[in-house]
């Protein structure tokens, strides 16, 4: 089901104005784009996926008997931001990053904001991901989410949403990098004028960020990325990012406990690990603090984190943060601790656990987008206005089960942006994850994975869900693009 002509008229194209007029940040890459033909951009888009392959940029599907490991679909035209509309979701991204930090570093500490009034405590207390084992223990710098993607969505050319938190173990990075190079090898000329901010210190910043925050008084630290292994959805991501920082990549079996400190296998023998940069989820990353039936962990490393001995980044119990019932009182956990108004706005959010709010969801479903507090990936979630009279009947059930595990918001009519698809070039919906770097220093890398949903009317982004990515152009002055000749 398509989007009605009504919504389409309310929908924001981030190139073009309601007057058919091209909006300044795209100006000169229209211009470029005029002279291109089809056929030529569809044999880019060609080469881009071969790129892919050849690379290994894949994603896996769970759940799926066959074909589970897919190509990350690209699209070759670029998503552009002005620098002036970057400055907005730069400032805003940092505000709300360093706001969570502080959250989880209250809520294993005095807990000032339950005792304000402010977060309720059983939403803490009885959260699956709130770690009591973190209680108390002082981390560098007071950092628990040193890589965090905060997910974005525009509405209009002056709005801009905060769609929800990734602090856990966000992912993605790898295909933004990625992405950029590929444009980079295809066209050249487009990058001539170096108008667009580059993305290629990420590594450099991230390894930077992850040395700021080693055990007191190490001054070499050794890092490593820690990752479950082969089978992994984002495996690609984990060697990536360990080959481009020029770290070790390690599983759990490949990490020891000894005299208090955590020690990695190598070939000229024992080595002490300073910093652990974990891909692997809380569940799993200590056999003998969390799950005993793991076998990707490291027995023992709670008690060396806990002495201070090791840094593990993201840190444990962080998942309290990126909760989607939690993700309500972000912009009061931004005054609280900041002092400061939200730079960014939440999107309006209706907490299933409230009897009003319910009332409202159960009433108006058909309207709305519902969500499970800790589901990802486009799962869990149904979008109201595409879901049949059973689906709806549907959710209705399990929101009267388990009311404290949904929330709702409007379905938003998510800006556009022109993609290549099968009948040529025709506006999309996107959404934008900028990821946001803590230790040394807050720092956003300009742009940002762009997600876009690649069919038709969908606003479903996710690439387990039939999304894609584009590069994301972040313009750093208004240099006009050199036409090809």
């Amino acid at each position: 089901m398509n989007l009605s002509d009504r919504e389409k008229l309310d929908i924001f194209d981030e190139m073009h104005a309601a007057n058919g007029d091209i909006r300044a940040a795209y100006r000169d890459y229209s211009a470029w784009l005029t002279d291109q033909s089809l056929e030529r951009l569809r044999q880019k888009h060609a080469q881009a996926d071969l790129l892919f392959r050849r690379l290994g940029i894949t994603f896996t599907v769970y759940g799926e008997d066959e074909g589970g490991e897919r190509l990350i679909p690209f699209d070759v035209i670029p998503r552009i931001i002005s620098h002036d509309e970057w400055a907005i979701l730069e400032r805003g991204a940092i505000q709300r990053v360093d706001a969570l930090n502080a959250f989880l570093h209250d809520i294993y500490h005095e807990q000032e904001i339950i005792r304000a009034g402010i977060v309720p405590a059983e939403l803490v207390m009885t959260n699956e991901a709130f770690q009591p084992q973190m209680l108390g223990l002082d981390l560098p710098r007071r950092v628990y989410a040193h890589v965090s993607g905060v997910d974005v969505v525009r509405v209009d050319d002056k709005t801009f949403y905060v769609l929800e938190d990734n602090v856990r173990t966000p992912s993605g990075v790898s295909y933004m990098l990625e992405n950029r190079e590929t444009m980079m090898r295809l066209f050249p000329d487009l990058f001539a004028q170096s108008v667009v901010a580059p993305v290629d210190r990420y590594a450099e910043y991230l390894l930077r960020s992850l040395q700021a925050v080693a055990p007191m008084g190490v001054d070499d630290p050794t890092v490593v990325l820690m990752t479950p292994g082969q089978y992994n959805s984002a495996y690609f991501e984990h060697a990536f990012l360990a080959m481009e920082m020029g770290i070790e990549l390690v599983e759990g079996r490949d990490l020891f406990v000894d005299s208090g400190s955590i020690f990695m296998r190598t070939t000229e023998g024992p080595k002490r690990v300073d910093v652990i940069y974990r891909r692997v989820d809380d569940e799993y990353i200590d056999p003998l603090a969390f799950n005993p039936a793991s076998a990707l962990g490291v027995p023992g490393m709670l008690s060396v984190v806990r002495s201070g001995r090791v840094t593990v980044c993201n840190a444990m119990g962080t998942g309290v943060a990126d909760d989607k019932a939690m993700y309500c009182f972000v912009p009061d956990m931004i005054r609280f601790y900041l002092g400061e108004e939200p730079v960014l706005q939440n999107v309006p959010t209706y907490s299933c656990r409230k009897p009003d709010d319910l009332k409202y969801v159960l009433d108006n479903i058909a309207e709305l987008v519902v969500k499970e507090v800790h589901g990802s990936g486009g799962y869990g979630m149904l979008v109201g206005p595409k879901a049949s009279k059973a689906e709806c009947d549907d959710f209705k059930r399990r929101l009267k089960a388990e009311p404290d595990n949904y929330i709702a918001q409007p379905t938003l009519a998510l800006s556009t942006c022109p993609t290549l698809v099968e009948e040529g070039i025709a506006p999309r919906h996107v959404d934008l994850r900028p990821y946001v770097l803590s230790g040394e220093k807050t720092r956003v890398m300009p742009g940002g994975l762009t997600r876009v949903a690649l069919k038709q009317g969908s606003l479903v982004v996710n690439s387990s869900q039939g999304g894609g990515t584009k590069d994301t152009w972040v313009l750093e002055a208004p240099v006009a693009i050199e036409e090809e000749e």
